[in-house]
């Protein structure tokens, strides 16, 4: 059901009650029951003198035209003739409702249209024998797959200006990366002319922060290390899924309308690094405690762009913001995953499939916000050990004085399933009240309005940037190094040997760091002073043998449409840190938005309406690791550590951000062009790899692939909650990604009653889905053998997935597998099937 007016759920954008009750009068909105708790994208010509739409006809008038139909006929006509030589602005504002079936679309439309597109494109790199991207353990190895990744296209343009555009992209990712941007940019601009609109400007390339997804993918020395440099294949496969997301959403592109609004979204998020976050002044802190429940030391709310086509008023994709990070699968997990924004949006994409409101093929981003400080395991840190104590306040310790035993707490932490369960429980948190706002907007749209599309995007070199702060005190960042507690981790997942956050530094830790941190590169006293009080472990940002080891190029990047705003971040910023970045944008976006309204609509807005809505989005397009704040820095827990550029850093970004603002004001004809003595090094055709190849697979003696080694048991009856299994001789999945494809299904027996003959078995859940396991194991590496294991989880499928898709029936679990010859590298395909059984 929709939430209905009143809902305390939603969170209401106007200041101005008396403006917003205008603006829901006019949307048909019933106010009198009590303030909606909807964020408006207000209507910007709210205050125009003139009318925006003809009042309906009351008794009172109908009488005064009784009578005189030809004078009714004749001010009809010249309507019709003074509406034919309004501009397309003037039309958009005015026209009148058109039929939008599977929707409800106000009466008295004034919605912009816009060029909007969606696309969803397979990501999935190689799921074994490489290293998880994420925790920086090079034992994490993939074993297998719960869950295809993805890249999620979002498109938006001006009608008029198809040029102005921009291409929001949420990737399945640990981060955006530039050696991963620019394959994108390059293989669109092969794909011809038509795609010559994008680029640098306009493409975002963000990542969920999921942990779970295979690396080696990244373009700087530092994140390759863990997963023994460069993988080629995972790269590639993120580069072309991603341009097949834009390519689809390219090829959809048609006018549409966007819809904005917020909702909370609670118990799915805590702060993990509190002690930090009190720093902050407490006048500042308390403008955005709330409650208990919301203190305002992580943000609750979700934001959301609906998209919706014009020509039949199908909903075609949304895109949200919500801050938590991608840490829901633990450290010792190995089944690639796209984490909880996966789950997510996997649920989401299939809780509208057949929904009268939505499009075939509905896309739905989960991208993140300021969450560097935001943790998913809401029941905090405890340590596992024999006190079972919660962990140190301060330094995030137990008892030994060590940070390894300290370990955040999922919703499910209790099940031995490496945090499986607490990443679905914490994706449904987030899923649900998106779904409900959703309707909500469905049935009460709240319109971005304006025709102004943006963007702009720079390199900024951060190694030695100077710049005057707001209260006017001088201030520089410095090159990317890492700090003591970068080494300690976090309780989402602990570093190793002594290192702790907040008190560490050379003199609390063992002498060979000392040794280590002189052997790579000793930071010299101007690093030391820049950086301070960060005791510096890595200089990373002043090593560039054999290549670069971290980015001193940043990407600073926004978009805008009509008075929608977002923040392209290339680092993961603070709670804190992403409201002073958005606060500082709004406060001068604001000044642009009204400049254009006076321009296009001949007034400045007072009102709500005039009220910029920005968003903050990354990791995006390259990796920067931390954005704190300048006091969260001082503290110098992980966060603070692991900030690259020095305390700063965050007013560097800001400062860089709002001195290339005006950019976004419909007076700007382009945008800036690229300095390309700025532009970052493309490592990937220099970049190391030590990953060995798959030399050969093989069956076991007397066998051949596919066959099955351990059955289902056909002879009893399963039922709905029961795990099923069956083992098969395998192969290397690293031959063949199956991108777009799967490795593994459930199929099902749907029975012809009046032709049993044209009974046929049809996949009703493959690899993309939660609830089925693909698991590969090497049995012996000399003579190429393996074994894959499909399990399908009957216990995950809630009650409306049981009756919509599955019931009680006859299935079987099949496996699609690819070995490789000795001889030759030959790749050949396979399939497996188990036993039929019965589930009720």
């Amino acid at each position: 059901m929709a939430p209905q007016d009143g809902d305390p759920q939603f969170e209401p954008l106007a200041a101005d009650q008396e403006k917003a009750q205008i603006f829901e009068r006019d949307r048909k909105i019933d106010s009198t029951k009590g303030n909606l708790r909807v964020r408006f994208a207000e209507d910007p010509d709210s205050q125009r003198p003139t009318p925006r739409c003809p009042p309906c006809p009351t008794s009172r008038a109908a009488s005064l035209f009784i009578g005189n139909v030809l004078i009714l006929f004749s001010v009809v006509i010249a309507l019709v003739l003074v509406a034919a030589q309004f501009d397309r602005l003037s039309w958009d504002y005015w026209r009148t409702d058109i039929s939008n079936p599977g929707t409800n679309v106000s009466t008295c439309s004034t919605d912009t249209q816009y060029l909007l597109g969606v696309g969803k494109g397979d990501i999935t790199g190689p799921v074994v024998e490489i290293n998880l991207m994420g925790y920086a353990d090079p034992k994490q190895l993939g074993t297998g797959l719960r869950q295809r990744l993805y890249s999620r296209a979002f498109i938006v343009g001006d009608i008029e200006r198809p040029q102005d555009r921009f291409v929001y992209l949420v990737l399945d990712t640990q981060s955006g990366d530039t050696a991963v941007r620019y394959g994108i940019i390059n293989a669109l601009k092969e794909l011809g002319p038509e795609y010559a609109v994008y680029g640098h400007h306009n493409i975002a390339v963000t990542g969920t922060h999921s942990h779970a997804g295979p690396g080696g993918w990244l373009n700087y020395l530092l994140p390759q290390l863990t997963s023994k440099g460069f993988d080629r294949q995972g790269y590639q496969a993120i580069v072309d899924g991603a341009v097949l997301s834009i390519r689809k959403a390219h090829e959809s592109l048609q006018p549409g309308y966007l819809s904005a609004g917020t909702t909370k979204v609670f118990g799915a998020n805590i702060n993990r690094s509190l002690f930090s976050y009190l720093a902050n002044p407490e006048a500042e802190r308390m403008k955005y405690y709330r409650s208990e429940e919301e203190d305002g030391s992580v943000e609750k709310d979700l934001t959301m762009l609906k998209f919706q086509r014009a020509s039949d008023g199908k909903n075609i994709g949304v895109l949200t913001w919500f801050p938590v990070h991608g840490t829901s699968m633990l450290g010792n997990n190995t089944v690639v995953t796209g984490d909880n924004k996966g789950v997510a949006a996997w649920m989401f994409e299939k809780s509208v499939r057949g929904d009268s409101s939505a499009a075939e093929d509905f896309v739905a981003g989960f991208s993140q916000a300021n969450m560097g400080d935001v943790s998913p395991n809401v029941l905090g840190a405890w340590c596992e050990d024999e006190s079972g104590s919660q962990c140190s306040f301060k330094n995030s310790t137990c008892s030994n004085g060590r940070s390894q035993a300290c370990h955040g707490r999922g919703p499910a932490f209790r099940e031995h399933d490496d945090g499986a369960s607490s990443c679905f429980e914490i994706g449904r948190r987030q899923f649900e009240p998106a779904k409900q706002l959703y309707d909500h907007l469905v049935h009460n749209p709240s319109p971005v309005r304006g025709p102004w599309v943006k963007a702009f995007h720079t390199f900024h070199d951060m190694s030695n940037f100077t710049f005057v702060l707001p209260d006017g005190r001088q201030a520089r960042t410095c090159p990317a190094a890492l700090g003591y507690s970068f080494a300690a981790g976090t309780t989402d997942g602990p570093g190793g040997f002594d290192f702790i956050q907040h008190d560490g530094n050379e003199n609390t830790t063992m002498p060979i760091w000392k040794v280590v941190r002189y052997f790579i590169k000793a930071p010299g006293e101007d690093q030391k002073a820049c950086q301070h009080p960060k005791p510096v472990l890595l200089d990373v940002g002043e090593i560039f043998r054999p290549y670069d080891w971290s980015p001193n190029i940043v990407d600073v990047q926004v978009f805008r449409v009509g008075q929608f705003a977002i923040v392209v971040s290339p680092g993961e910023a603070t709670t804190m840190a992403g409201r002073r970045w958005k606060e500082a944008v709004g406060k001068n976006f604001k000044k642009i938005l009204d400049q254009d309204m006076e321009r296009t609509y001949g007034y400045t807005s007072i009102g709500p309406s005039s009220e910029p809505i920005v968003v903050l989005g990354g990791p995006a397009n390259t990796y920067t690791h931390y954005i704190t704040t300048e006091e969260e820095y001082q503290i110098q827990r992980y966060e603070g550590a692991s900030t690259l550029y020095g305390p700063h850093t965050l007013n560097a970004y800001i400062n860089v951000t709002l001195s290339f603002l005006p950019y976004l004001s419909s007076e700007s004809a382009s945008p800036p062009v690229h300095d390309e003595k700025l532009m970052p090094p493309d490592n990937t055709n220099r970049s190391l790899s030590f990953i060995p190849a798959v030399v050969r697979d093989a069956p076991p003696l007397f066998k051949s692939f596919g066959d099955v080694l351990v059955d289902v048991d056909s002879t009893r009856g399963y039922h709905r909650g029961d795990t099923i299994r069956a083992v098969f001789v395998g192969a290397n999945p690293r031959n063949n990604l199956r991108l777009e494809g799967t490795y593994a299904a459930v199929e099902k027996l749907f029975v012809d009653q009046a032709n049993p003959q044209k009974s046929e078995w049809r996949t009703v859940r493959d690899d993309a889905d939660w609830s089925l396991i693909y698991s590969w194991k090497r049995k012996n590496s000399v003579l190429g053998t393996s074994e894959v294991e499909i399990t399908w989880e009957t216990g995950e499928e809630t009650d409306e997935w049981w009756d919509k898709e599955l019931g009680p029936g006859v299935y079987r679990l099949k496996y699609y597998g690819d070995s490789k010859s000795l001889f030759g590298g030959k790749i050949q395909e396979f399939e497996g099937v188990s036993g039929a059984f019965t589930l009720v």
